[in-house]
């Protein structure tokens, strides 16, 4: 087990056991603000737990057909946590409408006391979960239902204090719809995230105009095609891209510097060390039935 993991159970070990205590609470005083975050809570659990697991499998080596691996576990996970992220919002989303024409009785101090609590222990999680490889889009997606967390129980406690202070009981939903505008705001940069690894679009810090600039300035290169850029998992970009040499190149003996100068070319200016070329003499492409 690494660090990583370590830290990632220590997380999910407070926030497991804070949510028994929340529920609790929630139920007794019929406060949907609290409600709303422990059922955040708990995708928050399985989502640690899930990030866990995919950490884990990501590490296991290429093998058989998993020729990259299970690197992309982590990916997926990143995606998991940002749908359960939108089906907590809109359960959480309809029941506040319905509070708000039908206002429950919640406590505003029971509210108060569980949010001061609730932020405690978050801070500690978030504590934790920054100790971390917050690279990684699967730790991105854990600590990103920690931080909604915060933002609730923040929402839960300014409730709770203008139901104490005015008697206001619709402060309770509305809190809860302000945890809905956030959950959704957090998924749709995780899905975003990790929609772009799942199709395949390239990273959005590599500009592919530039990168066709730099590799056409290499001597001897007359002309690229095919090229490609994605990312197989956090912090993996890859390229590949047929290239098209001068045949003084080949006639020289000089592609295998070549392909050293186009490699160097990629990690130096763009930070793609995965790079696959595909050097070819002028006319090869008559020969390839799709090109772009």
């Amino acid at each position: 087990m690494t660090r990583d993991d370590r830290l990632l159970f220590v997380a999910t070990g407070l926030l497991a056991g804070f949510l028994a205590a929340e529920v609790s609470v929630a139920l007794a005083f019929h406060s949907l603000a609290l409600l709303a975050d422990a059922g955040h809570i708990v995708t928050d659990v399985i989502a640690l737990g899930a990030a866990v697991v995919a950490a884990r499998l990501a590490r296991r080596p290429a093998v058989g057909h998993w020729t990259f691996g299970l690197a992309r576990a982590e990916v997926l996970s990143a995606a998991v946590n940002g749908v359960t992220l939108v089906v907590v919002a809109v359960i959480v989303g309809v029941e506040a409408i319905r509070r708000l024409v039908t206002p429950g009785d919640p406590s505003g101090a029971a509210m108060i006391t569980v949010g001061l609590i609730g932020l405690g222990v978050n801070a500690v999680a978030a504590i934790v979960l920054s100790r971390t490889e917050r690279r990684s889009m699967n730790i991105a997606g854990a600590l990103a239902h920690v931080v909604t967390d915060a933002i609730g129980f923040g929402a839960a406690i300014a409730a709770g204090i203008v139901i104490v202070t005015t008697g206001w009981r619709r402060a309770d939903p509305v809190a809860s719809l302000v945890l809905v505008v956030v959950l959704l705001r957090v998924a749709r940069s995780l899905l975003a995230m990790s929609g772009r690894v799942l199709l395949e679009a390239a990273p959005t810090d590599v500009d592919m105009a530039l990168v066709r600039e730099h590799l056409l300035e290499t001597t001897y290169v007359v002309d690229v095609h095919d090229l490609h850029v994605w990312t197989v998992t956090s912090g993996l970009p890859a390229l590949s891209v047929h290239v098209v040499i001068a045949d003084e190149c080949f006639t020289a003996g000089r592609a295998p510097a070549l392909l050293d100068e186009l490699q160097s070319c990629l990690a130096g200016h763009f930070d793609v060390e995965h790079s696959t070329f595909q050097l070819e003499p002028a006319g090869h492409s008559d020969h390839e039935p799709a090109l772009h």
